[in-house]
């Protein structure tokens, strides 16, 4: 497949960045054994082309081979997700963001539930964001969108993870008054 010196290029390259591909692969497709699979096929693609990857962010390069690989598995394995592009007008953004209302809850399990609950653009847009570290400048090359809609759609994610945070919590009170 790869002569040896392009092998260790991507090696050192691509290899590093193999967690964060499958914790994308994993939110995206919310089960650990589909993320798996998903992930060895990103890996085998990317060994396969990367004798055209020259320049650029690697990280970035691979976790749009893992998203484009964990759509096409979702299109094919649950037709009736919702993979619909972020509507710019959907939501409106405001409120605190998802890592200090995690920090406030003390909860990851909680935060985690929630998060699986989002549509997947949004599920993404935070994973990629908020647990991978990554720019709006590469979140827009991996998912192929502009940066304004980038951002806008990570504002819209914070809000709506921030909604299915609050909406247990609301019934608690409720139950307790």
């Amino acid at each position: 497949m790869l002569e040896p010196q392009e092998r260790g290029r991507f090696e050192e390259c691509v290899l590093p960045h193999l967690d964060a591909a499958f914790n994308l692969a994993r939110w995206l497709l919310r089960d650990k054994q589909n993320a798996e699979d998903v992930t060895q096929e990103a890996m085998l693609r990317a060994c396969r082309y990367f004798g055209t990857f020259h320049a650029g962010d690697p990280r970035a390069w691979l976790l749009q081979i893992v998203r484009n690989c964990a759509y096409t598995w979702l299109h094919k394995n649950r037709p009736s997700e919702n993979l619909a592009e972020i509507d710019e007008e959907s939501l409106p953004s405001a409120g605190p963001s998802p890592e200090a209302l995690a920090l406030a809850i003390h909860d990851r399990e909680r935060v985690a539930r929630a998060l699986e609950t989002l549509p997947a653009p949004f599920r993404e847009i935070l994973v990629l964001r908020e647990l991978e570290g990554c720019s709006y400048k590469e979140i827009a090359a991996i998912t192929s969108r502009p940066i304004g809609t980038v951002m806008s759609g990570l504002a819209r994610a914070r809000k709506q993870l921030k909604d299915a945070l609050a909406e247990p919590q609301a019934m608690e009170v409720r139950r307790a008054l």
